[in-house]
């Protein structure tokens, strides 16, 4: 017998004495009663209680689900049976009649009855329908402990403390309540003559077979599944098997090994196995054909009460003195290996299968494994070698074996194999075409062996490793409770380590850069260099996980497909009805493994993660297909754009008005906001657009709004400050139609009006203030007339001395006429594209002839169009326009620093200095010095003449000046990027051209260059997006990975741009120059370009190579362009010379280029660095040199120094 210490545990409860335990069929629900009293409802996949049912009076023996209806049923110590609603979440009636302890309750699987068994020594069915008693089965003559349906036939089983087992025929009692019809004659005939009646003549329900054998009372009998058979466990600590026939039943054998009582038992539902439990605190596993112990658990404090099994899954729960545990006796995960376009598993019969993605088919059994290990356990891993078509296989059994088996090239049917290499060991897998790593947990030690299963080399992990995994070429990836850790065969050191704990799988992506570590309830993603990329918590098992083809991790929870991508946003793909174990993702298709080892097709919709994807790598163009092509809707995807910036394209899904208007208002979009405000017309919401359009400049949007809140002072206002005199003139008639005369009073004050002003005053009798105002603008005739009015004279006034009136106020420029001309918000290429304001960028447009033939020419201007070719896509047009550039300008906040908060004698520029260890800090304070002395430490700069044109852009972006008195200097306002900041601690500068501004304006620039063949103006632009980003800073970790990515580009382009430019400044004539000429073509096809210029490169390489009959050469570049895919154009005639140079693949010239090998090109030199070779770097750019050149400038970026040692460029502040 085995002993394990650990089960696969499910799902563990605490609570007091567990009596019954009830699986629902369908859903992940299990039904605990309690000695307590108390029934509890769990979903046992979450380890959430749902619900608690309370109106038994002491413990509940019983409990269990109808299979189809929303219903359970109970039975316990106050002789009562109840049947709920779980629905209703209340107890829908009680069935009276036991005189004592109810200990068991079933529901049958077809007619509405209930079967109970009590400690009066009666068994009763119920009719829950109806809800009355219609049978009493007596025989027993002490406590009654269990009586069940059998699962097909009209038989029932019971067990009772007078040491038998019952079986009883029910078939009569079936034929008098499910059928209506009357009996035959010959049918009551039959039954009077049947001599199966009882004592009371009862032939409803009459014993069949009693069974005797065990020597104490029997606690538990349950029938088989399928088979003739019955088992049954007592106080004698057997459990025994029984067989029956048609007219008798018989012991088959006895199972010895509990040392208490056996509580209950059952028969596996799928294998050949007993299950029992027993007041030994054992849960126990027998072997049905051999009757001897398999396997047993044991609990420390526990004794078991009872055991259940799940009636489809493999799954089992048993209930103890603290509560109950769900577990399953074997892992259901099939052992699978993925290769290319084929998946290698075992199946459940332990045969060797393969599945082809491409074709969707699966081969037949290729070889047999069915002596591995027991036939209770299945594999756990499987590993597979292309090269020698061999896979090692791991299992469990016998403290872990593994076997080292060939497969034949041909599926033949599950033959065994001839040629097995055996020995003991936890784990193994492949680490080279002829090594493999096999870890033994016990010794702790990893032995790489060789295909003869041979030891070369041993490994002492870390302490506490559980399992290794494949960690990259010549690595593995060790793995302990807290830590993964990557170690290099080879070195025999470890490289790196991360503090993840309790991972149970890794799933590398395709390429081989990311890794995602898996555990129950987290996914990490790692580097290939074991950095965390980002992780992520469910809380429901995650099974399983696989890579998309676009970098997209999807995996697999118990109930959903969901997917994560780099950064770690997530969400869900599908649901599941089964758990699966995913294996590949291509396109639409998930490629997965059910619990039964059969493979599945899932189709799935990847339009979410790949829209996401596309907003991550800022890839506006398939956003827009996306957006045009689907129906991407949904509150999670609008928040998600919020979230992440991004209104403007959240504004595409929306739909609900109120949502729409703030969406609109958050980006900007006045036209959005004024439709919408109109359909909904709430004061509140033209208050605010006024706001907006304001800010905006757009006073025609905020005369509506005011006309619509009927602002009349704010109207005239704005009718004045727009210089609208036609509607003032208006807005004072409308005054004075309204009897309001405070408003009258101001637009004739705006107007000018003195004539309307006094006769206003006069109306309301203020004929000193009348007399006033027309004295003071000179009206002498109105200064009589109101004398008169009042019977006044002047000489009996004594006026104050009055100067001359003041001018109107009137505006410099008028204005009403359009609005007002104040900056355009800039539209990101996204909305430009939905604007239609640019065209649909082609990724695979055709190289030019002129743009990169062998002789040059100029570029055809007039063919390049804004953002698109001519009409005509003719393939010798000019090079492509990227369309137009984004031009995003920060608005700078001006803020003035108090001295008191700066301290005595110093300004906010020394302050910047002291507050930042970024170069472009200290250049926008002025300290030129320390920026240059940081850039030597961080990335070896020596040469500064190149980036004085950046040093005075950032000085003179950060500070502004504003006239002061005639004699004093101006006033210095001082521009922050850190505006939100009180602590001048932590103050810092605006830098202008910041990364969004280089990754849309100059980054585009550059590929514009490349495209239309104006390389010259190419290599300045990447120059100086190489000294934009050296003296720069960003705003999160995040952006420092994107600056540089966005260096290592521009070295690339300038590397590529200077090589070709190299090229065609040497002349014409000699073999050495062309031969240099072929090289430095080939060389130009190296650096990593975007596909559509690399395109060009090797278009250029091709025609160059072909045109000097280098023959093999072109039909290399061929080859590549073909593999790149793209426009029809270019590959035919890439298909054209390909077909001519196969027929001799030939150089005529000798270059310097090896089409198989992989090297850098020197950036010094360009001349090959081949693996192996010594070589050096710009410490700033990443550019590789030959060794000779250390110590020179580089001639990428023109500033640092090649080798320097340096700390490497900080551009960002946590």
């Amino acid at each position: 017998m085995q002993s394990s210490p650990s089960m696969l545990t499910k799902f563990e409860s605490k609570s007091s004495r567990a009596k019954g335990i009830a699986f629902h069929p369908k859903r992940p629900w299990i039904l605990v009663s309690l000695h307590s009293s108390t029934i509890q409802l769990w979903d046992y996949r979450m380890g959430t209680l749902i619900d608690r049912f309370e109106e038994h009076d002491g413990p509940v023996r019983g409990v269990d689900f109808h299979k189809t209806q929303p219903l359970f049923v109970s039975g316990g110590d106050d002789y009562k049976i109840k049947v709920w609603s779980y629905q209703s979440r209340r107890c829908l009636f009680t069935l009276n009649g036991h005189l004592d302890y109810v200990r068991t309750v079933f529901f049958h699987h077809e007619l509405p009855w209930i079967l109970s068994s009590s400690d009066d020594q009666t068994i009763r069915i119920w009719n829950w329908q109806n809800r009355s008693l219609i049978c009493t089965m007596t025989g027993h003559n002490h406590y009654t402990m269990c009586a069940q349906f059998h699962p097909k036939d009209d038989l029932i089983v019971s067990a009772s403390l007078d040491q038998s087992v019952r079986v009883w025929d029910i078939s009569g009692l079936r034929k008098k309540h499910s059928a209506p019809t009357s009996m035959t004659f010959e049918d009551q005939m039959a039954r009077a003559n049947s001599n199966q009646a009882d004592v009371f003549g009862n032939t409803d329900a009459v014993v069949k077979f009693v069974l005797e054998g065990h020597d104490r009372g029997v606690n538990w009998v349950a029938f088989h599944p399928t088979l003739p058979l019955i088992v049954s466990g007592g106080d004698d600590r057997l459990i025994k098997l029984w067989r029956m026939s048609e007219t008798k039943a018989w012991e088959v054998d006895t199972c010895r090994g509990h040392f208490q009582n056996a509580s209950a038992c059952l028969f596996h539902p799928h294998q050949d196995l007993i299950l029992s439990v027993g007041e030994d605190k054992t849960i126990r596993i027998w072997d049905l054909n051999k009757r001897t112990s398999v396997q047993s658990f044991k609990r420390e404090n526990d004794r078991f009460w009872v055991i259940a099994a799940h009636p489809e899954i493999n799954l089992f729960a048993a209930g103890h003195d603290n509560g109950v545990m769900v577990f399953k006796l074997e892992r259901e995960r099939p052992a699978s290996a993925v290769y290319q376009n084929q998946l290698f598993y075992i199946t459940k019969e332990k045969a060797v299968r393969s599945y082809d993605f491409s074709k969707n088919t699966e081969s037949p059994s290729l070889v047999s494994l069915k002596k591995l290990g027991n036939p209770w356990l299945p594999p756990r891993t499987l590993s597979y070698n292309p090269a020698e078509r061999a896979i090692l296989v791991t299992s469990p059994a016998d403290n872990g074996i593994y076997e080292l088996v060939n497969l034949p090239k041909d599926a033949s049917g599950a033959l065994e194999p001839t040629d097995i290499k055996r020995g003991q060991g936890n784990a193994a897998i492949f680490v080279a075409r002829n090594r493999f790593a096999v870890f033994t947990r016990a010794t702790q030690k990893i032995d790489i062996k060789d295909l003869g299963n041979s030891v070369t080399k041993s490994i002492k992990p870390p302490p506490e490793t559980t399992d290794i995994y494949f960690g990259g070429t010549g690595c593995l990836l060790l793995i302990t409770s807290s830590l993964v850790a990557l170690y290099d065969i080879q070195q025999k050191k470890q490289l790196a380590e991360l503090a993840v704990s309790g991972v149970k799988y890794v799933v590398w992506s395709g390429d081989g850069l990311y890794a995602a570590l898996l555990s129950k309830h987290n996914v990490t993603i790692v580097t290939k260099s074991l950095e965390q990329v980002s992780t992520l918590h469910e809380t429901i098992r995650i099974k399983s996980a696989a890579w998309d083809d676009a970098g997209v991790l999807l995996y697999s929870t118990l109930n959903h497909i969901k997917y994560t991508l780099l950064n770690g946003d997530n969400g869900i793909v599908r649901t599941l009805d089964q758990t699966v174990y995913l294996v590949r993702v291509k396109a639409r298709n998930v490629y997965c493994l059910d619990r039964s080892a059969k493979p599945k097709v899932l189709e799935v919709d990847p339009t979410e993660y790949r829209f996401k994807l596309a907003l991550v790598k800022r890839n506006y163009d398939e956003m827009l297909q996306i957006i045009k092509t689907s129906s991407l809707v949904g509150q999670s995807i609008i928040s998600y754009l919020q979230k992440k910036g991004y209104p403007e394209i959240a504004l595409q899904f929306v739909q609900d008005p109120q949502t729409r208007f703030e969406l609109a208002i958050e980006c900007g979009n006045l036209d959005v906001a004024v439709e919408t405000a109109k359909q909904l017309d709430r004061p509140q919401l033209w208050t605010r657009l006024g706001a907006e359009a304001l800010s905006h400049g757009n006073h025609q949007i905020v005369e509506m709004t005011h006309q619509k809140r009927r602002n009349f002072d704010k109207l005239s206002f704005l009718y004045l400050s727009t210089g609208d005199g036609e509607k003032l003139a208006r807005m004072a008639k409308i005054a004075e139609h309204r009897g309001d005369f405070t408003s009258r009073f101001q637009n004739s004050l705006y107007m000018g009006d003195v004539q309307n002003r006094v006769q206003m005053f006069q109306e309301l009798d203020l004929y000193p203030l009348a007399f006033m105002t027309a004295k003071a603008h000179g009206l002498e005739e109105e200064c009589q007339n109101i004398l008169e009015a009042s019977g006044f004279t002047e000489d009996q006034l004594s006026l104050p001395t009055m100067g001359k009136p003041l001018q109107l106020a009137k505006p410099v420029v008028p204005t009403h006429k359009s609005n007002w001309p104040v900056k355009a918000a800039s539209h990101s290429f996204f909305e430009k594209a939905l604007l239609g304001e640019v065209g649909a960028i082609e990724d695979d447009t055709a190289p030019t002839a002129n743009g990169f033939d062998h002789g040059d020419a100029t570029v055809d201007e007039a063919t390049a169009k804004a953002g698109q070719l001519g009409e005509e896509e003719d393939e010798d047009a000019a090079g492509w326009d990227m369309g137009d550039d984004i031009n995003v300008e920060v608005e700078p906040d001006f803020i003035n620093v108090d001295s008191a908060e700066t301290g005595p004698g110093s300004s906010e520029a020394d302050i910047w200095a002291r507050n930042s260890p970024i170069a472009a800090d200290h250049v926008a304070g002025g300290s030129f010095e320390t920026a240059m002395q940081l850039l030597n430490r961080q990335v070896g700069a020596a040469n500064f003449a190149p980036l004085k044109p950046r040093f005075l852009e950032i000085y003179r972006a950060s500070k502004t000046y504003l006239p002061a008195t005639v004699g004093l200097p101006p006033l210095v306002n001082y521009v922050r990027r850190t505006v939100d900041e009180a602590d001048s601690r932590k103050v810092l500068p605006i830098i202008p051209r910041d990364l969004e501004v280089i990754a849309n304006v100059d980054l585009q620039e550059g590929y514009s260059a490349m495209r239309s063949n104006k390389l010259d103006d190419g290599l300045k632009t990447f120059k100086r997006i190489l000294h934009c980003l050296l003296v720069n800073s960003v705003s999160s970790k995040a952006q420092v990975d994107e600056a540089k990515k966005l260096i290592a580009t521009s070295a690339e382009y300038a590397t590529a741009m200077a090589m070709e430019l190299e090229r065609r400044s040497l002349p014409t004539e000699g073999d050495d120059n062309l031969k240099r000429s072929l090289e430095l073509s080939a060389f130009f096809t190296i650096p990593k370009l975007e596909v559509p210029h690399r395109q060009l490169a090797l278009m250029a390489a091709m025609k160059l190579a072909f045109t000097n009959k280098n023959y093999s050469s072109a039909l290399s570049f061929a080859n590549r362009m073909i593999a790149n895919g793209g426009s029809s154009r270019p590959l035919e005639q890439a298909n054209k010379i390909k077909t001519q140079c196969e027929r001799s693949p030939q150089d005529r010239i000798d270059i310097e280029f090896d089409q198989f090998a992989e090297f850098d090109v020197c950036a010094s030199s360009y001349t090959p660095i081949y693996s192996g070779s010594p070589s050096t770097v710009c410490p700033f750019d990443g550019s590789k040199h030959h060794s000779q050149y250390k110590g020179h400038l580089c001639k990428v970026c023109e500033v640092c120094e090649i080798g320097a040692p340096a700390s490497g460029i900080r551009l960002f502040i946590s």
